[in-house]
């Protein structure tokens, strides 16, 4: 696992301690795929409801505060398949 994705499943599980009702995976371009679920967060590539795409510059911005998920979305730095009501409920989950 590289160390984007460890760096990115510690800073989510802050975020979620409680985990997500429903399946996310966050996908960080070259780098993997995190599983955020009831369960928690892990490192995967399970099947998801939702499905976010960004680079890790993006996906580090959005957990830091400095990348709005909403303009992101719109500008085209993160692409999402799946039921976007999910992407937007976990969008201010980590906001």
């Amino acid at each position: 696992m590289s160390d984007i994705i460890e760096a990115a499943v510690a800073a989510l599980a802050k975020k979620l301690p409680n985990g997500f009702p429903a399946t996310a995976k966050f996908v960080i371009k070259d780098e993997g795929a995190i599983i955020i679920d009831a369960e928690g967060v892990r490192a995967g590539d399970d099947e998801a409801d939702v499905t976010l795409i960004a680079s890790a510059d993006t996906f580090k911005g959005i957990l830091e505060g400095d990348v709005n998920p909403t303009m992101a979305f719109m500008t085209g730095k993160l692409k999402i398949e799946g039921a976007m009501g999910l992407a937007m409920q976990l969008g201010s989950a980590l906001g």
